[in-house]
């Protein structure tokens, strides 16, 4: 099977502009390509994962990466699959954002001797003069073509600032830019950037003529790709400092048993051969395969060692064994009262199963909060200072989210 054979069996190509090219250039190791990533967060998240993993994938194919970093269009704001506009980041904001980028894509892309390489658009979009752009770029752009665009169509209802309007016209400059600069011949991007990635495209043929080479590709199921990044207490980010190695862990362990077989596919390096032999499996051993994928995920994000102790700590949860590699929450002397007791409602907020007081009073309410198996519905209720000694406790909140507590 060939490198675009793989890519396509894997459910990661959408649409493109020039296939033949693309797949002469993708298995023969020719591609100089690039994916952008605005610094609109100080981590990356996983909704950046399918991104990652396919430059790491076409690296490994001998192709280069750019990992485009958006210090210029960051000061904009990308107005796709938005009904709002982005909140304004500082230049500080950004860069901080840019240095934290720049570490984790480090354990995906190996940027050493040219094999890779990340720059920043602002380098260029930062110096430019505005008159000066509309006659050399925005001459190519049609008003009405634009605002058909489905990056477009949501804010149009809600407000389309001007700001956000030129967003596609900076995105499209930045292929021209690199194309120039570092002989970026193919772009990659989610399936909502479509049409700015077409911008790209056509300006530096139109600029350039026809012998200049740009080539557009979309990922299938990035917009999914965007809500893997989400859960329902908020974003499941890389950064280990931000979601732990065991939450990230136990998010893949916990997905829907529909999408486990598609995870696998677009986001591990596992062979096809290997994952569609899991995707006969059925009943519980499906439990296996999402344990297989959690695993796999958390030692490409964390490393073995994070993942292993991952592993352990979530089957020890379940297992009533080990508790050692559980996420842990400790409480000081200050934690307690005069009579050396600890509210339920507060040891949830401590051990950031929630996010309010009222929010673990409604969980407690709701029957969904344990301690060491046992179910508590009071939400008066107290825990005295010796029940933590020793191992400490498990504090559950419903069937996915737990902590090991334990005293300073």
């Amino acid at each position: 099977m060939t490198v675009w054979e793989e890519l396509k069996a894997r459910g990661l190509i959408a649409q493109v502009t020039d296939e033949d090219e693309i797949k002469e250039m993708v298995n023969n190791g020719k591609a100089t390509f690039y994916i952008g990533f605005d610094p609109t967060a100080d981590s990356l998240h996983v909704g950046h994962f399918m991104a990652l993993c396919l430059m790491k994938r076409l690296q490994m194919a001998g192709n280069r990466p750019i990992a485009l970093l958006g210090g210029g269009t960051g000061m904009i704001g990308d107005p796709s699959g938005r009904t709002d506009m982005r909140q304004m980041l500082t230049k500080e904001t950004i860069q901080h954002n840019i240095d934290c980028f720049k570490q984790q894509m480090s354990r995906f892309i190996d940027f050493s001797d040219g094999k890779a390489l990340m720059v920043n658009n602002a380098d260029w979009l930062m110096n430019l003069n505005y008159v000066e752009l509309l006659r050399e770029v925005g001459a190519h752009f049609s008003v009405n073509r634009m605002l058909t665009a489905e990056c477009y169509k949501q804010r149009m209802e809600r407000g389309l600032s001007f700001l956000e309007f030129n967003y596609m016209i900076m995105q499209s400059y930045d292929f021209y830019m690199l194309y120039q600069k570092y002989g970026c011949n193919m772009q990659f991007g989610g399936d909502d950037q479509w049409s700015n990635m077409l911008g790209g495209t056509e300006l530096i043929r139109r600029k350039l003529g026809k012998d200049a080479y740009a080539m557009t590709i979309t990922l299938l199921l990035n917009s999914e790709g965007k809500k893997m990044g989400k859960t329902q207490s908020g974003a499941v980010w890389l950064d280990p400092n931000k979601t732990s190695p065991f939450d990230f862990y136990q998010y893949w362990r916990n997905v829907d048993d529909a999408d486990v077989i598609k995870c696998m596919r677009l986001l591990t390096f596992l062979p096809l051969e290997e994952i569609d032999e899991m995707a006969k499996w059925e009943g519980s051993e499906l439990n296996k395969a999402k344990e297989i994928l959690a695993y796999q995920l958390t030692e490409l994000v964390h490393g073995e060692e994070e993942a292993k102790k991952a592993q352990e700590g979530a089957r020890a949860l379940f297992s009533g064994a080990d508790t050692s590699h559980m996420p842990t929450t400790e409480l000081s002397e200050e934690d307690f009262d005069e009579e050396g007791k600890i509210d339920l409602i507060t040891l949830l907020v401590k051990a950031e199963l929630v996010p309010s007081r009222s929010e673990g009073r409604r969980a407690i309410q709701q029957g969904g909060v344990s301690i060491d198996g046992e179910k508590l519905t009071d939400i008066y209720h107290t825990v005295e200072k010796d029940a933590f000694a020793g191992d400490g406790i498990v504090l559950k909140r419903g069937k996915k989210k737990f902590k090991k507590i334990c005293v300073k």
